[in-house]
C-alpha cells in the first residue's frame, strides 16, 4: 500500500475545478484531475448527492458505496440546489474564480440556469467549459441521453464483442464511460496549455459515441480499407494468428499472442512441430487465412500438458503468454502492488481502499490526499471562502439551497 505522508505537491496544484458532473464519465475526468493536484469542489444535490452514492451494494464500512468511491477521492462535496436562483448564484461566483468546469448535463441543459459557456465566459474569459455528452455539442442526435451500454451498442463495438457464435456483449466494465472520461482529461490539460499562450480558455466538447467510435481503432480501419464488416471473433485477433485464448489440460485457460512470423517459429520449435515451414502457415497473413485449421491443432496440442506448464516454456522461449486472473488475483500481482495499483486511505481514518492512478510522475506524482468525500462534507467551509458568514450559510440551509 502506498505511504500517503510527506507527499509533494501534484503538477496541477493550484488548479481549481468545478465539478458539476455526475456518475461515471465526468467524475472520472474531474478524479484524474485532482490526482494530479488539482483543488476539485465536487457539486451535489442536496440531502441526495450523486446517484452514485446509493448505487449499492457493495459498501466500506462507512456506508461509501464502492461505486462512488471509484472516481471521487481527493474532491470536495459542496451540496447546491442550482435551479434556484440562490444556487445558481453561488456556482456562477466558483466559476468566476475557477480555471476549469467540468460538466455532463445534457446538450443546453445548464443554459437555462445561466450556467453555460456563453454566459459563464463573459466574467471569466480564462475559464476552461469541458462539456462531456452522449453525442456532443452538435449533430442530429446532439439532444439525445448518452449511456455507456447504448454507445456501446450504437457504435458496433458490442458487434465485435463477445462469441462468434453468440449474441453481442457489451464490455465488462463501462469502457466508453472511461475512455471519453480519459479524453477529456487531454482536452483540458491541452486547453490549459494554450491558455498559457492565448489568456483565453475555450470550451472542450467530447462525446460517448465519438469516444466509441476511435475506440474502434485497428478493427473500424479494417472496414475503412476493405469496405468488409469485421466479424464478431470472440477471443481472437482480426488480423493476427495465432493470437487468443487456449486450454490447457482440464479446460485451464491462458493467452497467446504469437505476434509475428518469428515468435510462431519459436512456437513451433516448442511444439515439436514444423508449421513454420508449412506454405499455409509461414506468414501471418497465412495463419489468418487458414485461421480455423491452424487453431485447431493447436488446441490439440495444447490440451496434451497443463496450463503451468505451457506458460514455463512459452516464457521461457520467448513467446507472449500470461494466465487469465480473476480479479482478486489480479489486484494480489505482487507487480499491482509494487506499482502502488491499491490504495489504502487508513491513515485518513477512511475504511475506503481504492485502484490506485496508472500516471506515474517522476517529479510531481498524483496524490492520494483524501477519500471519497461525506455528502455536504465541504459546504460550509467552501461557502465561507466565498464570503458568506454564519447568518448567511444557516439560511440557505434553512431554505434548501445547499
Amino acid at each position: 500500500m502506498t505511504d500517503m505522508a510527506n507527499i509533494p505537491e501534484g503538477a496541477l496544484h493550484g488548479i481549481k475545478v468545478l465539478d458539476l458532473s455526475r456518475v461515471l464519465a465526468g467524475p472520472s475526468c474531474t478524479q484524474i484531475l485532482a490526482d494530479l493536484g488539482a483543488e476539485v469542489i465536487k457539486v451535489e444535490r442536496p440531502h441526495i448527492g450523486d446517484e452514485t452514492r446509493h448505487w449499492a451494494p457493495p459498501i466500506f464500512s462507512d456506508n461509501t458505496s464502492a461505486y462512488y468511491a471509484t472516481i471521487n477521492r481527493n474532491k470536495k462535496s459542496l451540496t447546491v440546489d442550482i435551479t434556484t436562483d440562490a444556487g445558481q448564484a453561488i456556482i456562477k461566483k466558483l466559476a468566476i474564480d475557477s480555471d476549469i468546469l467540468v460538466e455532463n448535463f445534457k446538450v443546453g441543459g445548464l443554459k437555462k440556469y445561466g450556467l453555460d459557456y456563453d454566459s459563464l465566459k463573459h466574467d471569466n474569459p480564462r475559464l476552461i467549459y469541458a462539456s462531456l455528452t452522449g453525442f456532443g455539442q452538435t449533430g442530429p442526435d446532439a439532444a439525445r441521453p448518452g449511456y455507456d451500454y447504448i454507445i456501446q451498442g450504437l457504435s458496433g463495438l458490442m458487434s465485435i464483442t463477445g462469441p462468434s457464435d453468440g449474441e453481442p456483449h457489451k464490455v465488462g466494465v463501462a469502457v466508453v464511460d472511461l475512455f471519453a472520461g480519459l479524453q477529456l482529461t487531454i482536452g483540458i490539460q491541452a486547453a490549459l496549455i494554450a491558455r498559457e499562450s492565448t489568456g483565453l480558455g475555450q470550451q472542450v466538447d467530447v462525446a460517448l459515441l465519438d469516444s466509441a467510435l476511435a475506440m474502434l481503432a485497428n478493427v473500424g480501419m479494417n472496414h475503412l480499407a476493405s469496405g468488409k464488416i469485421p466479424p464478431r471473433l470472440g477471443n481472437q485477433h482480426p488480423n493476427i494468428v495465432p493470437y487468443q485464448v487456449f486450454a490447457g489440460q482440464g479446460k485451464a485457460h491462458f493467452i497467446l499472442a504469437c505476434g509475428n512470423d518469428s515468435q510462431f517459429a519459436k512456437l513451433c520449435d516448442v511444439l515439436a512441430v514444423d508449421w513454420h515451414m508449412d506454405e499455409r502457415f509461414t506468414t501471418n497473413p497465412a495463419r489468418v487465412a487458414q485461421r480455423e485449421l491452424l487453431c485447431g491443432e493447436l488446441s490439440k496440442k495444447f490440451s496434451e500438458q497443463s496450463r503451468t506448464y505451457w506458460l514455463e516454456v512459452l516464457d521461457k522461449a520467448g513467446i507472449p503468454c500470461g494466465a487469465i486472473h480473476n480479479v482478486a488475483e489480479a489486484l494480489a500481482m505482487p507487480q499491482a502492488l509494487a506499482r502502488e495499483m491499491v490504495i489504502d486511505f487508513a491513515k485518513q481514518g477512511s475504511p475506503v481502499r481504492a485502484l490506485g492512478n496508472p500516471i506515474k510522475l517522476s517529479a510531481s506524482p498524483v496524490t492520494y490526499r483524501s477519500p471519497p468525500p461525506k455528502l455536504s462534507e465541504h459546504t460550509d467551509s467552501t461557502l465561507t471562502a466565498l464570503g458568506y458568514d454564519s447568518d448567511m450559510i444557516a439560511k440557505l440551509k434553512a431554505d434548501g439551497i445547499v
